[in-house]
C-alpha cells in the first residue's frame, strides 16, 4: 500500500491543506493552524530552541529535531531531560547538494525526512510559497523576527531553490504534489513533480 505524507509548511498557502487528509502529517516549526493527528513537528534552528528554552514559544506535539537543535541540547543538557518527552527523534542527514545546515531550511528538512525516513511514496507539500514566488513570509515570523527585505529574500531563494531540485531528483521514486495558487514554478522540475492549483 502506498504511503502518503503531507508536509504543512509555514507559507501563506499552507491553508490549502485539508484537515483529516489520509496519510501522515508533518509540520514545520510552529504550524500556522492546529493539524489534527500530526506525526511530528520539525525543528532545525538555534533561534527556535532559544525561544523554547526562554519559554516565549511552545511547540505542540512530538518533535523531529535537526543538527542545530541536537547541538543546542548537547550544550544545554538540562533541556535534553526537560524536553525528552517531546523529542521523537533526531535526524542529522545533510545531503551534499545542500552544502551546509544553514541552507537546509525547515521545509527541506521535513520533506527530506519524510522521503528518507518515513519512506513516502507520495508527498504533498503546502505552504512552500518561495518555490513559486519571491514570498518568504512565514507564520513563524509572528513569533520570531526575520529579515524579509527583498535583498535577503533573493539571497535565500537563490540558496533554497536548487536544494528543492536536488531533493526531487534524489527521491525520483517519490511522487511530489505541490499545492499552490498558481502553477508557475520558478525552476524546471522532473517528471515526478505535479502542481495542483486552487484559487
Amino acid at each position: 500500500m502506498a504511503r502518503t505524507v503531507h508536509v504543512i509548511g509555514n507559507g501563506d498557502n499552507a491553508r490549502m491543506y485539508q484537515q483529516n487528509s489520509k496519510g501522515l502529517k508533518i509540520t514545520c516549526n510552529i504550524p500556522p493552524f492546529p493539524v489534527t493527528g500530526a506525526y511530528g513537528t520539525c525543528i532545525v534552528d538555534f533561534k527556535m530552541c532559544k525561544a523554547m528554552a526562554e519559554g516565549s514559544l511552545t511547540v505542540p506535539g512530538d518533535w523531529i529535531m535537526g543538527f542545530r537543535p541536537h547541538k543546542f541540547l548537547e550544550m544545554n543538557p538540562g533541556y535534553r531531560m526537560r524536553w525528552a518527552q517531546n523529542v521523537k527523534e533526531f535526524y542529522l542527514d545533510l545531503p551534499k547538494y545542500a552544502g551546509n545546515y544553514t541552507n537546509f531550511n525547515c521545509g527541506h528538512f521535513a520533506v527530506h525526512y519524510s522521503c528518507n525516513k518515513l519512506k513516502a511514496d507520495e508527498l504533498h507539500m503546502y505552504g512552500f510559497d518561495s518555490i513559486f514566488d519571491l514570498n518568504l513570509r512565514s507564520c513563524t515570523d509572528f513569533y520570531l523576527g526575520s529579515d524579509r527585505g527583498d535583498p535577503n529574500n533573493v539571497r535565500l531563494t537563490d540558496n533554497w531553490r536548487p536544494i528543492w531540485h536536488g531533493i526531487f531528483n534524489e527521491f525520483s521514486n517519490v511522487k511530489f504534489v505541490l499545492h499552490h495558487k498558481h502553477p508557475n514554478i520558478k525552476f524546471k522540475v522532473p517528471e515526478n513533480v505535479e502542481i495542483v492549483t486552487k484559487k
